[in-house]
């Protein structure tokens, strides 16, 4: 009766361990996966303030004018170069 009851405490003790290490096993990928996940949280918050930087520099109107002027050859309206449409006139 002894040898069976070793036996049956042997093969829980052996299932406890194995369940153990199991555990541990699957608690350190977790925490791998968890870090990972925390350094690219951390990569896309720098690529937010990043992108956030650079819609306030090309959204500026000093960089839209001088664009206008440099790459579309384009001047400032003056009125003399205004000309005005009246409805009727042909």
């Amino acid at each position: 009766m002894s040898n069976k009851l070793n036996a049956v405490l042997a093969v829980g003790l052996i299932a406890c361990g194995l369940t153990l290490v199991n555990a541990r096993y699957q608690s350190r990928h977790l925490f791998i996966e968890l870090e990972r996940l925390q350094q690219q949280s951390r990569q896309l918050d720098i690529d937010w303030s990043q992108l956030q930087l650079d819609q306030s520099t090309l959204g500026k109107n000093e960089r839209i004018e001088q664009i206008a002027r440099t790459q579309l050859n384009m001047t400032p309206l003056t009125p003399a170069r205004t000309q005005y449409l009246t409805e009727g006139a042909r």
